[in-house]
């Protein structure tokens, strides 16, 4: 039987031409990876570079080998080159021919590899949701997903509608631009899978906000509901404030109970009543946020789920409120979403996925919305306040308010300052020294993490009550309420202070020249290069000004780097024991300061003294760190039960 040589060279057990598809004997199916690598093998591309830059040996035994992988490459080769032949245009296919007579086989170029590759789309698979992504994807990409627990194709495109625009910023090293490349290639296969990415997945952006979010949402009565049907089935339509319409009969231009005298505010309808009335918050960014939170809430209750407008509402539809407070509709419920993203609820879901609040939450909501309908009557937008009539939720008062169990004991604090000063002193370590540096903000100046956030340095200063041989440090913050106050500064602390600012090269102590140095106590080292954090912190970052309104790390950055090193020290720290450990892992940013507050007291400072420091507005409140009493109380109560059976026997 004579023997031919195949458009790659090889020899077949033939001697006919082979231009059909029929004589190909290797399977079809292959995938993009497959072709990225094809490509890769045409550009001179070494087999075994290919075999490790989108193979992973322990899935495609064709990668094993850098023999085996070229042979699997040239199979491919072969098969796409006679799909060509059989399926291309006659200029390409007598190109092909002409270079293989030529040269025994095919000399492709890019564009001819093109040419090949689009008239072999026979040769491709489609992707399926069951498909491994080792599959599709290059191995590193595909180990970082899976390391998220992501396995499929399906599971990657449910994992990104769930997560939203963001879905990627938990992956380790898939940044923005991989993520918009694994988006674009899931919506060219959406047929073929039969699965949808999300509209504000990857969305484009302007200005850092989402084009999604440029459009408003109009909301509409849910009638299903009120016929008692669907409740379960059908999709409600939500939006938060910012981005809401209401049509024009529920949008209380003519609510049953608008005031009919001179109103002193510009509102045609409820949702500029809503807005004039937030609008007193806009310096107050907590309180602003919790009571635009609550408003939205009630707003969307009343228009989707009651069918009224807000200046329409009466004392029953405030109690059905209430009542909804307790057990809110599951379509109001939901994972945490940015605000711009159109799977964002009113309500977050608990770990049980239901968002059943707490009688405290409740009663909180209820007398906001009784202040907000308070403000509208005195302004003249409404005529009366339902809410008056309207009870608050129980509630149990608690012996305790604050959870300040989270306080680390004087041992472990000792043995995390001496782990945090041995790791801060390894070279490079510019994280643990500003780790550090907030710690001991916190833990040795009772500060919150608010404070700790906007501490600057022109408000540290010597105090003039310390002395040569005992200086004494103090700092000047506006807390909780606005109020400013005034609190000591360890020696421990200014030295943590000037390590860290050393980090980001600048000067921590005053000269005559310069003067007091500024700029936030606390700031990033490494900024990351997001859209946010380029906003934030490198715009301008040229001008002198700028430069002097230096940004630091927002509250929640700051406790998130906290949160982020405690868990390394967990994991990789030799000086804690289990029970040390155990405490570790659940402390957060706040609890530093309550650590504050148990070791001082503990160390018998008057607890006005601490009151001061932690600005606290009651000493009753600063009299929860006296653990003492407590205890005392305990085993005195521990010795009458005793003594009760000691008589009993």
């Amino acid at each position: 039987m004579a023997e031919r040589r195949t458009p790659s060279g090889k020899t077949t057990a033939s001697g006919q031409a082979s231009t059909g598809v029929a004589d190909v004997a290797f399977p079809r199916g292959f995938t993009t990876k497959d072709f990225t690598a094809l490509r890769a093998y045409v550009q001179r591309i070494p087999p075994a570079i290919i075999a490790r830059t989108y193979y992973d040996p322990d899935e495609d035994p064709h990668a094993a080998t850098p023999s085996a992988m070229e042979r699997y490459l040239n199979a491919m080769l072969d098969t796409l080159v006679q799909l060509a032949l059989a399926h291309g245009s006659t200029a390409l296919a007598e190109h092909l021919r002409a270079s293989i007579k030529q040269h025994g086989q095919p000399k492709l170029t890019a564009v001819t590899f093109r040419m090949v590759t689009e008239a072999a789309q026979l040769a491709a698979a489609a992707p399926h949701p069951d498909h491994a992504i080792g599959a599709w994807l290059r191995p590193r990409i595909a180990r970082r997903l899976k390391g998220e627990g992501i396995a499929t194709l399906g599971e990657l495109v449910a994992f990104c509608n769930r997560r939203g625009p963001s879905w990627w910023r938990s992956i380790p090293r898939i940044g923005r631009g991989r993520a918009r490349a694994i988006v674009s290639w899931l919506r060219k296969q959406q047929a073929a899978l039969q699965l949808t990415v999300d509209i504000d997945v990857d969305s484009a952006e302007h200005d850092g906000v989402p084009l999604v979010a440029d459009e408003r949402v109009e909301v509409v009565p849910d009638f299903a509901s009120e016929q008692g049907q669907g409740r379960q089935r059908s999709r409600l339509t939500l939006a938060p404030l910012e981005r809401l319409a209401v049509p024009h009969a529920l949008s209380g231009a003519k609510g049953e109970n608008r005031s009919t005298a001179f109103c002193y505010i510009q509102a045609n309808h409820d949702l500029d009543a809503v807005c004039a009335y937030l609008n007193r918050f806009r310096d107050q960014p907590k309180t602003l946020r919790a009571y635009t939170k609550e408003l939205e809430r009630f707003l969307l209750w009343a228009v989707v789920l009651r069918g009224k407008a807000l200046s329409d509402l009466r004392v029953d539809d405030c109690e059905a409120y209430k009542d909804f407070l307790k057990n809110p509709d599951p379509r109001f419920v939901g994972e945490r979403f940015a605000r711009h993203s159109p799977r964002w609820r009113p309500f977050a879901a608990g770990a049980d996925g239901s968002a059943s609040l707490s009688a405290d939450s409740q009663r909180y909501a209820v007398r906001a919305l009784r202040a907000a309908f308070t403000w509208w009557v005195d302004v003249r937008y409404l005529a009366g306040n339902p809410w008056k009539a309207v009870n608050d939720p129980v509630v149990v008062k608690r012996e305790n308010v604050m959870k300040i169990e989270r306080a680390l004991p004087a041992a472990l604090w000792r043995k995390l300052r001496d782990e945090l000063d041995a790791r801060s002193a390894e070279e490079g370590a510019t994280q643990w020294r500003a780790v550090r540096a907030a710690i001991l903000l916190m833990g040795d100046s009772g500060l919150r993490r608010e404070e700790a956030a906007i501490a600057r340095r022109e408000n540290l200063r010597p105090s003039f009550y310390g002395t040569l041989d005992r200086p004494v440090w103090e700092l000047t913050i506006v807390g909780k309420r606005q109020q400013e106050r005034t609190v000591p500064v360890s020696l421990a602390t200014l030295d943590a202070l000037r390590a860290h600012w050393a980090d980001r090269r600048k000067a921590f102590d005053a000269n005559e020249a310069a003067g007091t140095p500024q700029g936030p106590l606390v700031a990033p080292v490494i900024i990351p290069w997001t859209d946010a954090s380029r906003r934030r912190h490198r715009e301008g970052a040229s001008n002198e000004m700028a430069r002097l309104n230096e940004a630091g790390y927002t509250a929640d950055g700051l406790n998130r780097l906290i949160g982020r090193m405690l868990t390394e020290l967990v994991e990789t720290a030799d000086a804690f024991d289990l029970d040390d450990r155990m405490r570790l892992g659940h402390a957060n940013a706040h609890a530093f300061r309550h650590t504050f507050g148990t070791c001082s007291v503990a160390d018998e400072v008057p607890v006005d003294v601490v009151q001061k420091v932690l600005g606290h507005a009651s000493l009753q409140t600063t009299t929860i760190y006296v653990q003492a009493e407590k205890q005392r109380v305990l085993e005195e109560v521990a010795s009458y039960y005793a003594r009760r059976v000691g008589e009993a026997n």
